[in-house]
């Protein structure tokens, strides 16, 4: 194995967990964010010897996802490809102790448009900052800031009540 091929191997072993994460927050599908983790890791890989400074390859990785992920979504539908056959079910995944809150929430989230769930993944998920996510995006800092604001919104109005802090709080109070 080459120097190139090992540096490449631990990259994958140290981040492809969390690409996988980030893939799946910007699809909303398991078998979508794989095939885009793997699309961007070919690419990646390619240009391996290209990335000159290896403390922002997470970056340039997540810049391929976006990019790979606003260009499925400009395909025509008829260039798409659908499962034909019924996917059996998956063991959820479930963030410790939050009984089932992370995944309700995440499924909130998938009902905003593409660019909105983007900048809010790359904002809360990935806690990269308005001037990353813009540089990430290929935006402004303004636009990040216009999308940040409009998605919250949105997801205020989408939250059901019983996600809400103030919901659990008040039933947490009435269990006593």
């Amino acid at each position: 194995m080459t120097d190139r091929d090992a540096d490449f191997t631990a990259y994958l072993q140290a981040r492809q967990a969390r690409l996988l994460r980030t893939a799946y927050l910007l699809t909303g599908d398991q078998h979508q964010a794989e095939d885009l983790l793997q699309t961007s890791l070919a690419k990646l890989y390619l240009a391996w010897d290209k990335v000159r400074d290896h403390g922002s390859v997470d970056a340039y990785v997540r810049r391929i996802m976006v990019n790979e992920n606003n260009s499925l979504w400009r395909r025509g539908w008829k260039k798409r490809e659908f499962a034909t056959d019924e996917v059996p079910e998956g063991r959820p995944v479930h963030d410790r102790y939050d009984e089932g809150l992370g995944a309700a929430v995440w499924d909130v989230v998938q009902t905003l448009p593409r660019k909105a769930r983007a900048v809010v993944v790359l904002r809360y998920y990935e806690q990269l900052s308005e001037a990353e996510t813009a540089d990430t995006l290929g935006i402004s800092v303004g636009t990040v800031k216009s999308q940040t604001s409009r998605a919250l919104a949105a997801l205020r109005e989408r939250t059901p009540v019983e996600l809400s802090p103030s919901h659990r709080q008040s039933n947490r109070e009435e269990e006593r």
